[in-house]
């Protein structure tokens, strides 16, 4: 893996809260993952869990963010996932992630760092256990509104922020999609 963990604890250093408490309660529990766990970028570390990385995509020329609905999970998330052997950062991680769930097209990230971190519970699966997502979060301009459903994603959609109650969007997203459109 070419991502260190030294550079993954320099963006979590660098995120600013701001009053936020999740996101300082999630930053202080991932800290704590970076410093203790023995591969916390491995998707196969499950105590407690792992680093991910999910897109805050922007639309092109409109107030709104990418959408998917998870197929597992059954809510409407942001797209993103596990760390590969083969991203050379994880702001590439959540980039392709989102490449990958709603066929999107990134012209730009956004900012200089994180724009949220967010630690949440993942139901057991097969051989996997319940374990943690310490999620971070990545900000991100589309080149076009075009976006695909896929096998991961079978719905998409660019939602304002008076959709995301009707979408029952986690507030953790919405934190993090206001502090992108306050750039």
């Amino acid at each position: 893996m070419t991502i260190s963990v030294e550079s993954a604890q320099g963006y979590i250093d660098r995120f600013e809260p701001a009053g936020d408490d999740l996101s300082a309660k999630s930053q202080s529990l991932t800290r704590s993952l970076l410093k203790h766990a023995t591969a916390p970028l491995s998707r196969n570390h499950f105590t407690p869990g792992h680093i991910t990385c999910t897109a805050v995509v922007l639309h092109p020329s409109d107030a709104a963010i990418l959408l998917m609905f998870h197929h597992r999970l059954n809510l409407w998330l942001l797209p993103g996932g596990h760390v590969e052997d083969d991203d050379a950062t994880l702001r590439d991680t959540a980039a392709r992630e989102a490449k990958e769930e709603t066929l999107v097209q990134l012209v730009a990230p956004i900012g200089d760092g994180i724009v949220g971190i967010d630690v949440h519970g993942i139901p057991a699966k097969g051989t996997e256990p319940y374990h943690l997502h310490h999620d971070l979060l990545w900000a991100f301009r589309a080149g076009t509104e075009h976006i695909s459903v896929t096998d991961e994603a079978p719905q998409v959609c660019w939602a304002k922020e008076n959709d995301w109650v009707r979408f029952a969007v986690a507030e953790n997203i919405c934190r993090a999609a206001r502090r992108v459109f306050a750039f």
